[in-house]
């Protein structure tokens, strides 16, 4: 083919696509004008970027919409390799599994999984199979498959949206994830948002959460305690390491012995923990090489160290708790659900916990332990202290109370029939 043929059919194929491209926009400006007007200001759209790139070119009337191809993170990996690979590696595209491997998910309505009404909702985040895929797309949704969109918003896509800590709000915040409610009220938080109006000077210190958990841009995302801040190896202090092998043993990850069960490997997949020295200390490097930017590195292994002795001080409390539940499965005072492997309560099950005791420590783990040990991280000491500890140590007090009055209750209900 020479050269002068190449240069025709490559003008040819530009303006066709041109012309699809402008159909699209006239049709669009009608149906979903908002949209239009998102790729319009996007780089997208000032790089020649158009529709067809994203969603293919099957899809040219309002009779054909289901030939419409949903973006998927391969799809934005055609110009963005690089950012797709770091993301991969991280723990938001491990959120959809995580989720998948909640036993409780399960359970749920699909409006609040795969309906992205609940749980879904957030951690649709992560990468999904194609039998993933293929199941959503059964259940009549066909949305929901990007990953990447959760933080850059179509169809603006702004890299400028995705760095501001609003960002992170809609799923970084609530009943087990609060972060956002941590982070903005504390002093981090309050610098960041005055920066944002204009009050502090542009070139002033105030860390976002990208600053910390994305530095350089880099999206691969941990946390050196991970979610549930259990870690491996155990601690040394065997007062914690007891304490840490119980909690272990209600998340199903530990039998009764203390052997591995077949649920770690589902915490493995799922990335939710650290599970070696190396990995641990890789993540608490990056976050010291953050807080070094302003702070001493002294003073930050100092904040560091208080955070990992409040764990400790939180994993006593729930320990306690878990052990009075155990005791009373043991001895009959409380029957154990069927669909827990072995005598603990189950924390990953406890949504739906059937007696008030058994509720009262699923919310003292996901709850307050979270806003516990998170708070502390975070540097919101309201968080640390009264939404976490003081309640820790009210559910306890409760937990206690709840068992004496069961183990009354036993004793003293006679067996029907009986005489005495």
């Amino acid at each position: 083919m020479n050269l002068k043929r190449m240069i025709l059919i490559c003008t040819i194929l530009l303006l066709e696509s041109s012309a699809l491209a402008q159909k699209c926009v006239e049709c669009h400006k009608e149906v979903t004008p908002s949209i239009v007007t998102d790729w319009q200001l996007s780089k997208h759209s000032q790089n020649e970027v158009d529709c067809s790139v994203c969603h293919g070119e099957g899809h040219t009337s309002a009779q054909d919409v289901e030939k419409v191809q949903i973006p998927t993170p391969e799809t934005c990996a055609t110009c963005h390799q690089e950012r797709v690979d770091q993301f991969s590696r991280g723990k938001h595209a491990l959120a959809w599994a995580a989720m998948k491997a909640m036993p409780t998910t399960h359970w749920l309505p699909m409006a609040l999984s795969e309906g992205m009404k609940g749980c879904g909702g957030c951690h649709k985040i992560g990468l999904k199979s194609e039998d993933d895929i293929k199941a959503i797309k059964k259940a009549g949704a066909g949305f929901g498959l990007a990953s990447c969109d959760a933080c850059h918003t179509r169809h603006l896509f702004s890299v400028k949206e995705a760095l501001q800590p609003q960002a992170c709000q809609t799923c970084h915040m609530g009943f087990d994830h609060p972060q956002w409610e941590m982070y903005s009220s504390s002093k981090h938080g309050v610098r960041a948002l005055l920066k944002q109006n204009g009050i502090l000077p542009e070139s002033s210190a105030a860390p976002t959460c990208q600053t910390c958990h994305m530095q350089d841009g880099d999206h691969e995302v941990r946390t050196p305690w991970g979610f549930l801040a259990v870690r491996l190896p155990l601690p040394e202090d065997e007062q914690w390491k007891a304490d840490q092998v119980t909690i272990l043993q209600a998340l199903g990850v530990l039998d009764p012995q203390g052997n591995p069960t077949a649920r770690l490997e589902v915490v493995k997949a799922a990335d939710v923990a650290r599970l070696t020295q190396e990995a641990f200390d890789k993540e608490r490097n990056k976050l010291l090489k953050a807080c070094s930017q302003c702070h001493s590195e002294n003073f930050a292994r100092a904040e560091f160290k208080k955070g990992d002795d409040l764990i400790r001080r939180v994993d006593h409390l729930l320990a306690q708790a878990i052990r009075v539940i155990a005791g009373l499965y043991k001895d009959g005072v409380l029957p154990k659900p069927e669909s827990y492997a072995y005598p603990f309560p189950d924390l990953l099950t406890f949504h739906d916990a059937p007696t008030p005791i058994e509720q009262r420590l699923f919310v003292m783990h996901l709850k307050h332990r979270m806003r516990a040990f998170q708070g502390a991280f975070h540097m919101n000491p309201d968080y640390a202290l009264w939404y976490g500890w003081s309640e820790m140590v009210r559910d306890l007090s409760e937990i206690k109370a709840m068992a004496e009055d069961l183990r009354y209750k036993k004793s003293v209900v006679k067996p029907v029939g009986s005489m005495e």
